[in-house]
């Protein structure tokens, strides 16, 4: 049991070196692909106006403008890992909103039918949000370079 238990910690020892580089993988792909589609969206706003009025989400342009903008700025910063668990909680929110409006049904089959859940376009930015937001951004990050200059005897 001995030996197990050896082996067991140094494979968890070894493996925890991927998280910084899992971590900045997930920031750079889902950074770059909140950025265009919110640049996308940023020069189609008027179509984005409209999809958000079909939805009877309140104030459609202004809610273009502000989920726009979020995605295409939201984006830059996950790609540089500047403010990400902030970024991730408010694209996070983004996602859950884009669920509730326009597939709620993928949202309320989360239990009684998984797989239309999580095949619904939100899903994959959600789950990307969420993973940053909680674990945050790593060590090859803006937020780990202001973290270790400016908070004294932490090291992340």
């Amino acid at each position: 049991m001995k030996h197990l238990i050896n082996w067991y910690t140094r494979f968890t020892a070894a493996t925890s070196h991927l998280q910084s580089p899992m971590l900045l993988a997930v920031r750079l792909y889902w950074g770059w692909q909140f950025m265009t589609n919110g640049w996308g969206k940023l020069h189609g706003l008027a179509k984005i106006t409209d999809f958000f009025a079909s939805l009877n989400i309140p104030l459609p342009a202004l809610s273009a403008h502000f989920v726009s903008g979020l995605e295409f700025l939201g984006g830059i910063l996950l790609v540089l890992g500047l403010a990400t668990r902030f970024v991730g909680l408010l694209l996070a929110g983004n996602m859950l909103v884009a669920y509730w409006t326009a597939d709620h049904e993928a949202l309320t089959s989360i239990f009684s039918d998984p797989g239309k859940f999580y095949v619904a376009d939100p899903y994959t930015f959600l789950f990307a949000s969420l993973m940053v937001m909680i674990f945050g951004a790593g060590i090859f990050s803006v937020d780990y370079l202001l973290e270790k200059k400016y908070v004294k005897g932490k090291v992340a």
